[in-house]
């Protein structure tokens, strides 16, 4: 069982990655797929050592790891698991954002899309109070 202070030291982790935005604009890509450092930065239109710098940071995280291929290093995100819940809590986020119903067909959350969620009428939900 994972303790308090490993928790904590893996969301700060996590918040480190994602707090910059062009790690966040690099992490986007790597949703998609793996990349590699040069073509990461004519995608993003950034130097490449801007890239370099902000993929170690990333590998630093825990977040991405790298594979040597000959003369190139192939960067991904570091665990499928991980990729499913950035994509989740970018959904949730964004959701939130335009005050849109769960995205989540097989939402278990109480109170989130079940009987006692209620539409309110700008469509926003509106939580029961128990």
């Amino acid at each position: 069982m994972l303790t308090i202070s490993s928790r904590v030291d893996a969301m700060n982790r996590l918040g480190r990655a994602m707090s910059d935005p062009t790690r966040s604009r690099i992490l986007l890509s790597l949703l998609q797929g793996p990349g590699y450092p040069a073509r990461l930065a004519r995608e993003l239109n950034l130097s490449r050592t801007n890239v370099s710098n902000h993929l170690a940071c990333l590998r630093g995280c825990g977040i991405v790891v790298a594979e040597v291929e000959g003369r190139q290093t192939r960067y991904e995100i570091a665990d499928p698991h991980l990729t499913r819940a950035l994509e989740a809590l970018l959904d949730v986020v964004l959701a939130v954002d335009d005050g849109m119903s769960c995205v989540d067909t097989d939402c278990d959350v109480p109170l989130c899309c079940g009987p006692a969620a209620t539409a309110t009428p700008d469509g926003l939900t509106s939580k029961a109070r128990v």
